[in-house]
């Protein structure tokens, strides 16, 4: 008998992409064909996301194509809009099992239930305090990076936002397990690891002893052969003065930060639920620039939050700008069912939110490219990612402090770390040339992932 075919899709942060491939992963071991979504197939597995309305809409509208696609599959929905609305998926006629965001380890098994089921299954399971880090496999996601999650959940509860509702409390993975997984990392050939979670920053607190971020970090950075450690996104609040000393003190963390802002108005942070001001986020740049000169810092800004005002609008700008960002991603406040934000008067006109919107981005965009231009001309390590699509001959990859670089290549240098000379800024890439740096190639080796 030919193998069962399952095709998967996802939306959402990065976790949610991770978590896929770790998802496919069970599926392989068990048997299955993995193919493209949404070709012909015996089970959908559908990974949704559920942080703004569209978000939600979206979710529908990949279950429904993948009903579509073939009636007589089966049909199994996961992830954070399943986790927080079940019922409203199995609604949806053609969805067979519904799982959210625990037990994607069983996937496989509850697949099978579903199939013999007379009526559409529910495995969703309330969190609960105290419940351990699922794992799920680690798998190979890029040629050029490994990505390793470390920790699940959030229970700051902003008031605007889902997550902690979808992911439940903190739970942190032991960090010999940690550890090990990046040793096994480097010795498959990773020069860069990754760290991701829904609050990376929290990292700890739920487990015993002295464990935290920086901790952790402290025994990552002294794995041998450990070339970048990357860290997704740090909360403001979550630098302490030892996480603030680790990242500035240790080269092989990659000279990017990750702080969300949100907004720099002080009256909507404090509506939010965000316990620090506009000033408190401008100190923490400028003493992390300090002792990281040339780091990129990159935030996540939402606009039209209830009571935002055009003043108030302004002083997020003005933050924005006075932190010389190198890039932002700008989000229009959306209601979400359940959350405190939802309730409150004086919600800003959608009009406004996408006008908002535009004018952030194309500041973040300027900020951006400033940023860029200020390395031109300087050697600056890229770790390749493998050739640019539509140029022939070209390879592209991502500097420490992430500036994605392109350069000629006769061959495919993909998971090597190459000096580039940076030469020319195009729209968002930097055009450059390879420098010849024996020492480099001399530790690269043969770049490990060829």
């Amino acid at each position: 008998m030919p193998a069962p075919r399952v095709a998967l899709a996802s939306l959402g942060c990065k976790v949610n992409q991770n978590e896929l491939e770790a998802i496919k992963h069970l599926f392989r071991e068990a048997g299955y064909q993995v193919v493209p979504f949404p070709e012909a197939a015996d089970v959908y597995v559908v990974h949704t996301c559920t942080v703004t309305h569209i978000s939600d809409r979206k979710s529908r509208q990949l279950i429904r194509r993948a009903i579509r696609a073939n009636p007589g599959a089966v049909v199994a929905v996961t992830g954070c809009y399943a986790q927080v609305a079940p019922g409203d998926i199995l609604s949806i006629p053609g969805v067979d099992l519904v799982v959210g965001t625990r037990d994607r380890h069983r996937l496989v098994e509850l697949v099978a239930r579903a199939r013999e089921a007379a009526a559409p299954l529910n495995y969703v399971r309330p969190h609960e305090k105290g419940e351990a880090f699922e794992e799920l496999p680690l798998v190979e996601v890029s040629r050029a990076r490994a990505f390793l999650k470390i920790q699940e959940g959030c229970q700051e509860f902003c008031t605007y936002c889902i997550v902690p509702y979808a992911r439940g409390p903190l739970r942190s993975r032991e960090p010999d397990l940690i550890l090990a997984e990046v040793r096994r990392l480097v010795t498959a050939g990773y020069l860069e690891v990754v760290l991701t979670g829904v609050h990376t920053g929290a990292y700890g607190r739920d487990l015993p002893g002295n464990m935290n971020l920086a901790a952790l970090l402290q025994r990552l950075v002294q794995v041998p052969g450990l070339r970048r450690l990357r860290i997704s996104s740090i909360d403001p609040l979550d630098f302490t003065p030892e996480l603030r000393a680790v990242l500035t003190g240790e080269e092989v963390i990659c000279p990017h930060f990750h702080i969300p802002l949100q907004s720099g108005a002080d009256t909507i942070l404090d509506r939010m639920g965000r316990r620090y001001t506009g000033q408190d986020y401008l100190e923490l740049i400028a003493d992390l620039r300090t002792g990281r000169p040339g780091a990129a810092f990159t935030s996540d800004v939402m606009v039209g939050f209830p009571g935002e005002t055009e003043a108030m609008f302004q002083q997020t700008v003005a933050v924005v700008k006075a932190a010389a960002l190198a890039g932002i991603h700008v989000f229009p406040y959306s209601p979400r069912q359940g959350t405190p934000a939802a309730t409150l008067p004086e919600q800003v006109a959608a009009e406004v939110k996408k006008d908002r919107e535009k004018r952030l981005l194309q500041i973040g965009r300027h900020l951006s490219r400033q940023y860029a231009r200020s390395f031109l001309g300087q050697v600056l390590e890229v770790l390749v990612e493998g050739p640019l699509p539509g140029y022939p001959g070209y390879q592209e990859g991502l500097t420490g402090n992430y500036l994605r670089v392109a350069f000629p290549a006769s061959a495919d240098l993909t998971g090597q770390l190459l000096p580039v000379r940076l030469q020319e800024l195009r729209g968002s890439l930097i055009w450059g040339k390879t420098e010849k740096d024996v020492r480099g190639r001399q530790e690269n080796g043969s770049g490990g992932r060829n």
